[in-house]
């Protein structure tokens, strides 16, 4: 007799409906992980590759927009164009039109401009202490528009640095000095240092001083001076030159030249009546003392202190009477018949 057939419980059939069911969800929940995951990805590189070429188009366009402010600003007729403020508009664009694009990237990014804004603001006073001497420079650099101590073109002494002014931006003031040197000064130096400007004068004075020997003629020595500066077309003749003599010093007499000239030719007249007098002295026989030294030979010193020469040592006629006779050195006499003296 065959055994009867089993059927599986309904239990049985509920505990492997649940296995199949959260197998189902896991693998439907790792599908739709992938699947944002993978939005994600998509998104951020999408969002990368438009940030780098709004990146890409800022920097092209910030050189693009300060060449153009710059060739605007040329367009004024020379006589009304300020060089200084036309390198400081092309910097001033092209660092705004940089912020422009960095505030873009910043929101294609994700982040919110108005909270951008907001974490700016609320470090504004932190910002301010880091960056305080680049800050400085922006604002001497606005002062230094305003007030024009120096501009472009300008031959100046900024923080005992020599140079001709070539460029003024929002940060630096760029010289070139006299060797040809590219100097770098902060615009806080332009504006809060001592600064000389050698060309925004209209004309200076010349001062030279010569010296004479006391043995020639102080007047003569005036005259010949005088005469050199008034000859020279260069020398402005209001205020007239002015000599005198000026100090009585240990080994010359100083006269002096005070004279004016225009400042751009303000070197070459004051080489020139240099080279003037010297040779207009030399043809008078007018000496100009220098300075001397007496040397002292070594060996002639020596010679002059040298003592006399030594005492000649004697001895008796004989040897000493107590020593032995093999150790007793040989007596003879002088060739000029002298007492005899040891070998």
């Amino acid at each position: 007799m065959s055994s009867p057939t089993a059927f599986p419980t309904p239990a049985l059939n509920a505990t492997a409906s649940s296995l199949v069911n959260q197998v189902d969800a896991a693998i439907g929940g790792k599908h739709v992980a992938i699947a944002k995951l993978t939005d994600v990805a998509g998104d951020f590189a999408t969002n990368a590759a438009i940030s780098a070429l709004i990146l890409f188009v800022t920097l092209w366009l910030a050189t693009w927009a300060s060449r153009l402010a710059r060739a605007t600003f040329n367009r004024i007729p020379s006589g009304h164009r300020d060089e200084t403020l036309g390198g400081f508009i092309a910097s001033l664009v092209k660092y705004v039109v940089v912020m422009l694009g960095g505030i873009a990237i910043l929101n294609r990014l994700g982040f919110q401009t108005t909270s951008i804004i907001t974490v700016l603001g609320a470090a504004s006073l932190a910002v301010g202490l880091a960056l305080q001497g680049a800050l400085s420079n922006v604002a001497a650099g606005v002062m230094i528009l305003m007030f024009r101590p120096y501009r472009v073109g300008d031959y100046v002494s900024i923080a005992t640095k020599l140079g001709t002014v070539k460029r003024l931006d929002l940060f630096n003031t760029e010289l070139v000095d006299p060797d040809g040197l590219k100097v770098i000064v902060p615009n806080g130096k332009g504006f809060g240092d001592v600064v000389t400007n050698y060309t925004d004068i209209p004309r200076r004075r010349i001062q030279i001083k010569v010296g004479i020997d006391y043995d020639d003629s102080i007047q003569q020595a005036i005259d010949i001076v005088l005469k050199i500066a008034t000859d020279d077309e260069r020398v402005l003749a209001d205020p007239a030159p002015w000599c005198m003599c000026t100090e009585l010093a240990d080994s010359w007499v100083t006269v002096e030249l005070r004279c004016w000239s225009e400042g751009k030719v303000y070197w070459n007249t004051y080489y020139d009546i240099l080279r003037s007098i010297k040779e207009g002295f030399d043809a008078a026989g007018i000496t100009i003392p220098y300075p001397t030294q007496t040397g002292v030979s070594k060996d002639a010193k020596a010679q002059d202190n040298a003592p006399g020469p030594a005492p000649t040592r004697t001895v008796s006629t004989g040897a000493d009477p107590r020593a032995p006779k093999e150790l007793a050195p040989p007596a003879r006499p002088h060739q000029d018949g002298g007492e005899p003296r040891l070998e």
